[in-house]
Parts: structure tokens; sequence; C-alpha cells
């Protein structure tokens, strides 16, 4: 039964024994019970010890770094004194915004600063929501996952933090008419969220929450509201927000901040970027409220080679780690020299999508060497900038090198085994360097040892060659190509020759 649930309405349904006492509870502004679990928020970090931690995994984006560090321990600082104290003081949350190109490292922030300091963290995409009440997704709909990503504790969950991305797309036109949901109402959706409100954990229109509610009633005889407060739930927003650096640069107008002849005009858009006000994005399409709820606002930068190249060598997360894992799980070690990876970056920065492309960049590189070489005698890989510029000619010269020495180091087994199997018979037989070379390949072929090839190939041959040496005298023998292939008719035809035609 459990299993049937968990397929066919996903892991948030749970069969289960519901207990016949009821959970602590806590009402709601209604005056409805809630469910509510304790939770003692243990956050003693300092800024300077956040941003040393981004360091290990983000590179670049120094400003953002001690900005968002900032802001988090702000948040949660204030979060342990409200912990303390009944009547907590009034307090503007830190909610951030933050602009940037894809893959600068926003999102990949986020989720490092929720991983360090162990509260539930939900990713959305801004365009996939509308206002309440109409199709699409709804707002409240990232709170309520917030409970799904902490297993259900609802206190951890109100202590998360909500990362909205593309949320420039959901800007305004000013000329606009008529009803926006997709834009403004989403707008004044999360305006609510990020201040205070209470959330429904359960949705009117959503199966799995009415299969929970007669679960419930079933049980205690009466179904608890249970409600998530967003108080302290941070908000966090991003986007690219192309077309923002005009709007700054025509504020600035003549001004030029500072810079003498007009300098300013020559420079990047996005360098615009890190004096963004409040009148610009509501010049850009946003509500003046809902840009007073994020008065954290914090600029990336783009990404460039170099940036990119530090990326893979120094980042805990690049993926270059990755791959050293996927090859060492078929016993082959795989080395980057500083010129392989400052070839990566270029070909990478190439794309325009930032860290993003790193990934397809590298993929498209190592694709063939993971197919190809679990099944070859390659034992190490080494990534230089002839090996990025050129992955299909030199995985073929790779193979061929390692298959000749693979074959070089079989024949030469091959040679010994023979010099075995000479000194424990007493007789000698030489393999010609043919032979050799053909038993070796019969070692690759079958996948077997060149002892166990060997063996098997001349495994009546003491018996045979001592009766032609006792009739003959004869103590040498050369093992030919022909042998090789045909050791059984080949020794039957040395023993007629030797043995049987001897005059008595």
């Amino acid at each position: 039964m459990e299993e049937f649930f968990s397929k066919k309405y996903g892991d948030r349904v749970r069969l289960g024994v519901l207990s016949a006492q009821p959970d602590q509870a806590r009402t709601a502004e209604d005056g409805t019970e809630t469910n509510e679990a304790t939770l003692d928020l243990h956050f003693d970090y300092l800024p300077r010890d956040i941003k040393q931690y981004l360091d290990r995994f983000v590179i670049q984006q120094e400003e953002a770094k001690k900005v968002l560090a900032t802001a988090i321990c702000d948040h949660y600082n204030h979060i342990k004194r409200c912990s303390r104290e009944e009547k907590c003081r009034e307090y503007s949350k830190q909610n951030i915004i933050m602009l940037g190109p894809t893959g600068v490292g926003k999102t990949y922030l986020v989720r490092t600063v929720a991983d360090l300091i162990g509260v539930p963290f939900v990713k959305g995409d801004a365009t996939k929501f509308s206002e309440t009440g109409y199709v699409g997704g709804d707002v409240e709909d990232l709170v309520r996952e917030l409970v799904h990503k902490a297993d259900g504790n609802v206190t951890l969950a109100e202590y998360g933090i909500i990362y909205l991305d593309e949320i420039d797309k959901i800007a305004t036109p000013n000329n606009l008419l008529g009803r926006d949901v997709s834009g403004g109402g989403v707008q004044r959706g999360l305006l609510k969220l990020m201040e205070e409100t209470e959330v429904s954990q359960r949705t009117p229109f959503d199966l799995t929450s009415q299969l929970q509610a007669a679960m419930e009633f079933q049980s205690k005889g009466k179904v608890t509201r249970s409600v998530i407060n967003t108080r302290h739930i941070l908000f966090i927003v991003s986007g690219a927000f192309n077309g923002l650096s005009d709007v700054i640069r025509r504020r600035m107008g003549a001004r030029s901040i500072g810079f003498v002849g007009g300098a300013s005009s020559v420079q990047p858009d996005q360098y615009f970027l890190q004096f963004a006000k409040s009148v610009d994005f509501i010049e850009y399409g946003f509500e003046s409220e809902f840009v007073g709820r994020l008065p954290v606002v914090v600029a990336c930068l783009e990404l460039g080679v170099e940036d990119l190249f530090q990326i893979l060598k120094h980042s805990e997360g690049s993926i270059i780690r990755q791959y050293v894992q996927a090859f060492d799980a078929y016993g082959i070690d795989l080395a980057f020299t500083d010129e392989g990876l400052h070839r990566l970056a270029e070909k990478a920065s190439l794309e325009h999508t930032g860290a993003r492309s790193l990934v397809s960049v590298c993929e498209r590189t190592f694709r063939e060497f993971k197919y190809q070489l679990p099944h070859s005698p390659v034992r190490k890989l080494e990534v230089t900038a002839e090996m990025v510029d050129d992955p299909q000619g030199t995985l073929g010269r790779l193979l061929a090198t390692a298959e000749s020495d693979q074959l070089a180091a079989l024949q030469a087994a091959a040679n010994m085994s023979a010099v075995e199997w000479s000194r424990r018979y007493g007789i000698e037989i030489r393999l010609t360097t043919e032979a050799a070379r053909l038993l070796a390949q019969k070692s690759v072929d079958t996948g077997r040892t060149i002892e166990a090839v060997f063996a098997d190939t001349f495994r009546n041959y003491e018996h045979g060659l001592s009766l032609i040496r006792k009739t003959r005298g004869i103590e040498r023998f050369e093992i030919t190509p022909e042998v090789i292939n045909a050791p059984e008719s080949t020794l039957d035809h040395w023993i007629r020759n030797y043995y049987i035609q001897t005059p008595s």
C-alpha cells in the first residue's frame, strides 16, 4: 500500500499509523490549532566565517560573498534574539536581490550558505508562477516546499531560505493594459510572503493534501489547520536583468559618477549593475512595495577565462573532481595539467554561460574517453592542451600506444613462459617473434592471462616432445605461428616424422 501511494502521488504522501494523542499545538491567527515542533537554532557564525567558507567553493564574486555573508548573519542573529525574547523589536528583514548573468554562481552561493547553516533551501523559477487563483504555480507552494525539504519539520522550515531565479522576467511594463497575472500578480503574491503571513500546508485542490486530511480526521476526529509562518524565512531573488544597465546609465547621466570626459559611457553593461538603486528597479517594471521588501542589492560579475580556470583548479565543487572519480571507478588515473585546465576554461568562455559551460565543455571533451578507456589497457590519462584541442585524435593515439605497449609486455611474458616450461621439462622451446606476438594477441582477444593461454596451447607437448627426444635426441624446438594456430596437429605431425618413422 505504501509503495502504491508513493508511485501514484510521489514521496510527499507517506502511509503510516497516526497516534491517537494530539500533537503539540499552537494557535493560528484565526484561533485554529496548528502543529508545531520546537527547534533550537544554533547559529554562531561571523560574516568572515561564512565568507571564508564560500571562498572554498565560489571563485570571484568577492563583494557578493561579503554582502551575502553579512545579510545571513544579520538575519539569523535576529532570529536568535527573537527566540530569547518574547517581544522582538521591529526588524527589516534582509531579503536580497542578486544581479548578474547566468552561470556566475548566484544559485551556488545561496545553496552553499544554506548547507553550511543547516536550513532547508528551495529554488524556484519566477516564470513558472502566476497570481493566486489563476492557471500556473502558486508562489505559496515555495513555502510548502520548505516543509517537504525539512522532512515535515514546520519550525525548521520557518527558518529556511527561498531562492527565486529569473525574477527579472516578472517585471511589468509600465504601458501594460489590463490585469497582469504573470508579472505584477506574482510580485503581489510574493510581497506578503516576504514580510509576514501564514501559509496553509494544505491546498484545497491538491489530492495529496486531501488524503492527508482524511487520514488525520479518521485518526483524531478533526483536522488541524497546519500553517507555516513566513516571518523568519529569508527570500533571495536573482536575475540577469538585461537592460537594467541602460536604466542606471540614464539615471547617472552626465554626472558620470566621477569619471572625466564621460568615461563611464565606455564601461561594459555589467559595470553599472553595482550602482543599482530602488528607482532603477521601479523603472525596470517592479512595484515599489516589492522593491522595498528587498533592501540588500548585490551584483555578481561575469566570469572570465582566468576565473573559469581558477574554478576548475581550486574550487571544492570543481567539475573535474567528478571526472576524476568517474575514471577512478574503472581504475584509470586522471590527471590535469595547468595548460589543459586553461584550455578547457578558454573553450567554456566562448559559450558565454559562465561556469555552467564548464560542464558541457568537459562532457564533450571526455565523452569518448569515458566510453573507450574502461575496455582498454590504458590506466592513466593526462589532460593537456593538445588533448582538449583534439580529443578524438588523442584518444586514437592513446589507444594505439597502450595496445602496442600491452602487446609488447605480453610478448615478453610469453617468452618468459617458454623459458619456464623449458626449465621444468628439460626440453628447450623457443618462440619466434611472430609466435610470441600471436600468443600475446590471443591473450588480448580472449581476456585470459598469457600464462593461461600458453599452458592451454602446450598442454600435451611435454609428453610428445619427450618421446621425440628419446628417439631422436632432439632437445631444441622452434615454435612458429603455425604451431600456435594448430598446436595439436603440429605435435602429431612431429611425432609421426620423428618417432613413428624412426628405423628399428
